[in-house]
């Protein structure tokens, strides 16, 4: 790690304190961004080892992998902590990959807003409630710009918390190219689903959808990813009502560097979810030239564009009539997976650090 001298101004700070070796949204978004700012000479504060950048070191206590002490850990250093490093560094500018910003100092900030589905599906003594109802409007409010990651995120910024639509500037995220590929793989009989299993991912509206196939005994649904204590007895208990046990294969979480693989043998990715600040999984799936269904809500229709079939993810019959029309159909398949190719192909991480670098330059 090149340690920074303190003597000298660092313009810019990139808060990296959320960031471990695990894969997670925020992290990965942060990863794949900072390397395309490296000509703003940004200072990292982080645990990690950056070699290639001026680096300041945080804490490693911060971040997801401690829980929810992580996180309170992590407001707190935010809060009394990142300021006096702020002054230290002689800093202009504080760029956070998530909305976190100490509040009531004198720090400039930027942050990046990601989605707020804890305001939109509420759940009942989640922290995460008080967190987006509470602190983050404050963040939002006092930051110098906001960026987020869709047009529909922007939208939820300005009704849930009365920003002004000058102050958010929505840039696309994008994939790893070289992970997320078509590697013309036989197909396998199973529709998948990618993603964790909370109820505005809407798993009991896709098991109908998939037990209500015509010849639905020909198929296979795999859910790929955590399996939750709160949830998926009920998707369980749901499949054994609808006679279905022997085809829904729970896969529990999948390795990053398996879910090619499993992507690329799908019929389709099935997506229906209620709302989604970007929704990731869609864009994979294209990339790996994947038939993609996925809801006519949020931002899904920004990143499937019309290389996707985009369904009300309320109407299950919908659902249904998509399946059966992609596993009936080998044309529809083969113009969807060349359509979604060549949708992918035009999202990259170095336009989004690009459009990112842009909004900083006009605060330093």
């Amino acid at each position: 790690m090149k340690i920074v001298n303190n003597a000298f101004s660092h313009k810019l700070i990139i808060n990296l304190s959320i960031v471990f070796s695990q894969s997670t949204g925020i992290s990965n978004y942060a990863k794949n961004l900072f390397a395309y700012l490296n000509f703003l000479k940004p200072t990292l504060l982080t645990a990690q080892n950056y070699p290639e950048f001026n680096c300041y070191p945080v804490p490693d206590n911060l971040t997801p992998a401690q829980g929810t002490k992580g996180h309170f850990n992590r407001l707190l250093w935010t809060q009394f902590k990142l300021p006096r490093i702020y002054k230290k560094l002689r800093s202009q500018l504080l760029f956070s990959p998530l909305p976190e910003a100490p509040l009531y100092t004198n720090c400039r900030f930027v942050v990046m807003s990601h989605d707020l589905i804890p305001l939109r599906f509420p759940k009942r003594f989640s922290p995460l409630t008080p967190y987006h109802r509470y602190y983050i409007p404050q963040v939002l409010q006092q930051a110098q710009h906001i960026i987020c990651n869709s047009q529909a995120t922007a939208n939820d910024i300005i009704d849930f918390y009365q920003i002004p639509a000058s102050k958010i500037t929505p840039i696309l995220l994008a994939h790893d190219r070289t992970h997320f590929r078509f590697l013309n793989l036989p197909k396998g009989n199973y529709f998948l689903y990618i993603g964790r299993q909370d109820p505005y991912k809407n798993l009991q509206r896709l098991i109908a959808a998939f037990a209500a196939l015509p010849n639905s005994s020909d198929y296979e649904l795999w859910l790929a990813g955590p399996t939750d204590e709160r949830y998926t007895p009920l998707l369980q208990s749901q499949i054994e009502e609808l006679g279905i046990t022997n085809r829904v294969k729970f896969l529990n979480y999948v390795p990053y560097s398996e879910l090619p693989t499993i992507i690329n043998g799908a019929i389709a990715l099935v997506f229906p979810s209620l709302w989604e600040g970007f929704g990731f999984p869609v864009l994979e799936a294209m990339a790996c030239g994947t038939p993609v269904i996925t809801s006519n809500l949020s931002s899904l229709p920004e990143v499937a564009g019309d290389a996707a079939i985009l369904v009300n993810p309320y109407n299950t019959a919908e659902i249904t009539a998509a399946m059966q029309m992609i596993a009936t159909d080998s044309g529809l398949r083969s113009r969807l997976s060349t359509q979604g190719i060549a949708r992918a192909n035009q999202f990259s991480w170095e336009k989004t650090g690009q459009a990112t670098a842009e909004v900083l330059k006009q605060f330093l």
